[in-house]
């Protein structure tokens, strides 16, 4: 990834779509995680792809459809503690691991992931 390369650029779509797949696999394992979620997994792994592409520097359509993706807000009515974080972190992770990229592109997508999971703990 170069210094003005996005990381929507870098992975690209497919692969950014690839990663949401491998990380609701993780989830659909792990019963702290799943139990997050009422409904089938594939509603939220679009949403999750969507919101992801967005934030990587890819088209804005998270946005258009859903507004403003209000992180804290949107997740506030689960209880989130460290545990629940490290699962998380661990399935996104494990999932990064499976779709092919380059380390600095690896690295910059950790350390997002790390801030977003610490800035979701409410417990």
């Amino acid at each position: 990834m170069y210094e003005f390369q996005t990381i929507y650029e870098s992975l690209g779509e497919a692969k950014i779509k690839a990663l949401v797949h491998h990380f609701y696999l993780k989830v659909a394992k792990s019963p702290e995680l799943l139990a997050l979620y009422p409904e089938e997994l594939e509603p939220a792994e679009e949403r999750l792809f969507l919101f992801l592409q967005q934030v990587f520097g890819g088209p804005q359509t998270y946005s258009e459809q859903r507004g403003h993706p209000m992180l804290k807000k949107r997740h506030f009515q689960w209880k989130i503690d460290g545990n629940l974080r490290n699962s998380w972190l661990n399935c996104m992770f494990a999932a990064m691991d499976k779709v092919e990229m380059d380390q600095n592109t690896k690295e910059a997508m950790m350390k997002y992931f790390v801030q977003v999971a610490n800035h979701m703990v409410n417990q």
